[in-house]
């Protein structure tokens, strides 16, 4: 984020969202800006917002009364497009934060994005698709509060044992398979800044994901970090620069499995195997596998799908020599 903190304005539908959450979504917008206005709308005469009559003060929201004038009709939705319609005309907000899983809203988000400002949406897993794109981004509050319950499960058995809390965030990872395994790859491959070296910055690969699917999280699939993410697919390779920021890029096995079928072809015996030593001779000669993070020739080949390797030897498992890695 910039030296200059966005102002935000922080819009809750109490009818459509639950307060057990809203802790953590305070804490994740104040991750992009300052919440310079807060609102809550609903009608307070309702025990159904009892919970969140608890965290009025807390959270210094300021509760917009809204009775419902007739039953079926949403009159807070109407009182909170109406009062952001207010706020975006006195220009003096640069994004806005609604808090609905109600796709009734997706009007009022395309609108806020056309006069050139930021909406951030936060709802259940629930929400309607329209109401998600129509947003810059859009956050899962089902993914706040497993993060939060991780922290403070970790700090409970850290106060009672000296054992380390054996559940975290990484516990539920899941296995990174298509489309979301293509998704990732075009990702990085948008991402590159130069041709030749085949380097994408960190932050432009998060910021396509964003741009392509505004509720992209990585905490949806398990992992906190984008990076943690990546690391876990096959064929990147990962550097820093002198500021400390991550690149990846996606390691050409393109041009080496080519290499190995003609080393194979040349060098193996009667039964397919070849001498790893004599083949990483030959691949020294067309390819520096040193230069995509390889210290070992035998750490490369195990990276290689359908490749097995016996003691000094490899071959190509069921003779599938024209694979290749993803």
């Amino acid at each position: 984020m910039s030296d200059k903190q966005l102002k935000l304005a922080v819009l809750i539908d109490a009818d459509n969202t639950s307060s057990s959450a809203i802790t953590e979504i305070m804490a994740e917008i104040a991750k992009y800006g300052v919440a310079s206005a807060k609102r809550i709308y609903g009608d307070w005469s309702s025990p159904h917002l009892k919970g969140w009559k608890d965290n009025l003060l807390k959270h210094a929201l300021i509760p917009v009364q809204q009775f419902a004038y007739t039953k079926g009709k949403d009159a807070t939705d109407m009182q909170l497009i109406i009062d952001a319609m207010d706020l975006l005309y006195s220009n003096t907000f640069d994004g806005f934060c609604l808090l609905s899983s109600d796709s009734d809203f997706t009007p009022l988000a395309m609108r806020v994005r056309e006069s050139g400002l930021i909406v951030y949406g936060f709802g259940r897993k629930t929400t309607p698709e329209a109401f998600k794109q129509a947003c810059d981004r859009f956050f899962y509050i089902e993914n706040l509060q497993e993060v939060e319950e991780s922290r403070e499960e970790s700090k409970e058995k850290t106060a009672t044992s000296s054992e380390p809390s054996s559940k975290n965030i990484a516990t539920t990872q899941q296995t990174i398979e298509n489309p979301l395994r293509s998704l990732l790859y075009k990702a990085v491959k948008e991402s590159i800044n130069d041709d030749k070296s085949g380097w994408a910055y960190m932050g432009d690969i998060r910021n396509y994901l964003i741009q392509t699917q505004p509720d992209f999280d990585p905490r949806s699939y398990g992992y906190a970090k984008l990076s943690n993410m990546l690391k876990k697919l096959e064929s990147l390779q990962f550097t820093y620069d002198t500021e400390n920021r991550m690149y990846c890029r996606k390691i050409p096995y393109g041009e080496l499995i080519p290499l190995l079928n003609k080393a194979l072809q040349q060098f193996k015996n009667k039964k397919g195997w070849a001498k790893i030593n004599v083949v990483e001779q030959y691949i020294n000669a067309h390819w520096n596998y040193k230069e995509y993070g390889f210290n070992d020739f035998n750490r490369l080949l195990e990276s290689v799908h359908n490749i097995e390797i016996e003691d000094d030897s490899f071959r190509f498992k069921e003779a599938r020599a024209d694979d290749s890695n993803e």
